[in-house]
């Protein structure tokens, strides 16, 4: 009576165990891991859109720490705080992360997780139907410290609409659409020169300023493709430009303004395709779109 008493309390205490670990602590399964991984990022993409990026300092970190806080490493926050034109959040008034959207998420160790992922941008107009604007491809490594799942690392890649990438320039501001056919295209920075066309300084070079060349993927030195170039001018050397003081080049007109924000105008030089270079028809396709759109730097 005693023996099957003390069996039947043996089989009730293992019983209280099921699915508990030697002390009592309960078993976490994979399966539960990974939830609760895609469930931080997840978390991580709703706050993006209440960052500003391009918030003064001290209002920038304020923010990083109410929004970011309880999802990444303090390692993680400095890292996009010393660099926050390339991190994620908001960078324009439209459009704006809406979400993230996980694709695949990875163990890659004890406790540690790769997650492969898309920021989904949005309008207004998408954000009634559920599509996206533009989405922007987000790798990131996810750890478990102290009983904590916390975002550790973050790489993010090109922006991408449904047949286009877009090349973001947050230097000076503006975004560039490109053909997907453009994926892995290079940025070249060369830079203009303006001859002054007034007084005792004229013919001599007064002004210049970057131009950017959007560079074609398949661009060799023994078979070179033509270049997209972007000039880009402060407010007052445009001025100068439109009112012919500086001169160019030889090109009997100016620059064509391509867009521009409250610091800088992004114009496309005159002539530029005039050496017919390979793929010189497909470069005048995508400027006849008005692939360039401006947005505002503080």
């Amino acid at each position: 009576m005693k023996k099957t008493l003390m069996l039947l309390l043996c089989m009730i205490f293992s019983a209280s165990l099921f699915g508990c670990g030697s002390k009592g602590v309960p078993v976490t399964t994979d399966e539960d891991n990974k939830k609760a991984v895609i469930a931080v990022v997840e978390g991580f993409g709703q706050k993006l859109k209440n960052v500003s990026l391009l918030s003064a300092s001290e209002d920038l970190k304020k923010s990083m720490n109410e929004n970011y806080g309880s999802y990444i490493t303090p390692e993680l926050l400095e890292k996009f705080l010393s660099d926050p034109l390339n991190s994620p959040g908001r960078l324009t008034s439209s459009p704006w992360p809406d979400r993230i959207e996980v694709t695949t998420a990875e163990k890659t160790a004890e406790g540690a997780y790769k997650v492969e992922a898309s920021i989904i941008e949005v309008t207004s107009a998408e954000q009634e139907t559920g599509n996206a604007a533009a989405k922007r491809p987000i790798t990131l490594e996810v750890n478990n410290a102290s009983g904590k799942w916390l975002i550790s690392s973050a790489s993010l890649g090109e922006y991408s609409t449904e047949d286009s990438i877009i090349y973001r320039n947050t230097k000076y501001g503006f975004d560039f659409t490109l053909p997907k056919s453009w994926s892995g295209y290079t940025i070249v920075t060369e830079s203009w020169q303006g001859r002054s066309l007034e007084g005792s300084t004229s013919g001599q070079v007064t002004e210049t300023g970057p131009k950017l060349l959007i560079r074609h993927p398949q661009w060799t030195k023994e078979n070179p493709r033509e270049d997209i170039p972007v000039m880009v001018f402060a407010i007052d050397q445009w001025q100068l430009v439109s009112e012919e003081k500086i001169s160019l080049g030889a090109a009997p007109i100016g620059p064509t303004e391509l867009g521009r924000n409250s610091k800088y105008v992004f114009a496309l030089p005159a002539r530029y395709n005039f050496d017919s270079l390979t793929g010189y028809q497909e470069v005048e396709q995508i400027m006849e779109k008005n692939p360039l759109k401006a947005f505002d730097l503080q």
